[in-house]
């Protein structure tokens, strides 16, 4: 199983950028802007593979913030191969991932489950409604959430709960928030930024 990718081929020795779009996105939403803020690197953009009422996603789900468990490890199972697939093929010098909403929750299904494969991990508007177990591979991992404070999609409390839990695992934590809902303010695009020129 493979997705179809927007890619990008970075120079030698450079980082492996994964983007995933949000419900309703393609693999353009985040691909021109992972070349902006890193031009060398290597970018890969997956388009999801699942239509709910026509919008893309990455995983099904029940209802809203309700996800069917069994197709999301299906699915997270496919995305890690899928990823550790790009990562031999660029072999590159570390690996970094960009999700907005279900991309950032499929991306982060992917770290609880194979911790290793993603070096940097960049959260917009996550939504994990469960408990994770331990994960001690997480230690050492940089992670940078954004999200509303108001967003009535990705509510606060959950949000707060997965960066604690992150932390708990010895990941280094970034939590920034903005005043509005579920878009993406500008000042997250600038904590991207800034967060990608330490990587």
């Amino acid at each position: 199983m493979t997705y179809v990718a927007k890619r990008t081929k970075g120079a030698a020795d450079q980082p492996l950028f994964l983007t995933f779009h949000g419900t309703g996105g393609t693999e353009d939403q985040f691909h021109g802007f992972a070349e902006q803020v890193m031009p060398d690197a290597h970018i890969t953009s997956p388009r999801g593979d699942v239509a709910e009422g026509g919008a893309l996603r990455y995983f099904r789900r029940r209802g809203e913030g309700v996800y069917d468990m069994d197709d999301l490890a299906h699915r997270t199972a496919t995305m890690a191969a899928f990823i550790a697939d790009e990562i031999a093929s660029a072999l590159p010098s570390r690996t970094v991932g960009l999700g907005y909403s279900n991309g950032a929750n499929i991306l982060a299904a992917v770290a609880l489950q194979h911790p290793d494969l993603v070096d940097d991990l960049i959260l917009l508007h996550p939504l994990i409604p469960w408990t994770p177990a331990p994960q001690p591979g997480l230690k050492g991992r940089r992670v940078l959430i954004t999200a509303g404070q108001h967003d009535p999609i990705c509510l606060a409390p959950q949000t707060q709960a997965l960066a604690t839990y992150l932390a708990q695992q010895g990941a280094d934590v970034q939590l920034i928030w903005h005043s509005g809902r579920h878009e993406i303010a500008q000042s997250e695009v600038a904590a991207v930024q800034a967060f990608l020129g330490n990587t």
